[in-house]
């Protein structure tokens, strides 16, 4: 559900608030509000104090607004929800390491076999 254009605009290392509003269509003072209520969108600020948001944050965005706007949670349901989220990746992380553990032993005992064959 991105919302970038289709244009050289997508390709911009840092939008400014004002872009990000209009690209989910809502206001910039809702983007700031979300901002102090949900501890994973932390956009960059330049020198002047100007927050900068990245694709990474944008995506952040992006699945606040589903939650909240499209799915209808609330505030403190779309927190626990990003939460759960979070929770099932560090876990999906853990299960791929375990994975590629177990396939390096099992490279190690082919080459094993193969030596002793």
């Amino acid at each position: 559900m991105s919302h970038f254009p289709e244009n050289e605009e997508s390709s911009k290392r840092y939008h400014s608030i004002s872009e990000v509003a209009e690209m989910l269509g809502v206001s910039a003072s809702l983007i700031r509000f979300w901002e102090g209520e949900f501890e994973v969108l932390k956009p960059h600020k330049n020198s002047k104090g100007e927050r900068r948001f990245t694709a990474e944050t944008i995506e952040q965005l992006e699945i606040i607004y589903q939650l909240v706007k499209i799915r209808g949670f609330t505030l403190h349901g779309a927190k626990q929800e990003l939460k759960i989220e979070r929770d099932r990746l560090k876990e999906k992380q853990k299960m791929i390491e375990k994975l590629r553990e177990m396939r390096k032993g099992l490279e190690a005992l082919k080459k094993h076999f193969q030596a002793v064959i």
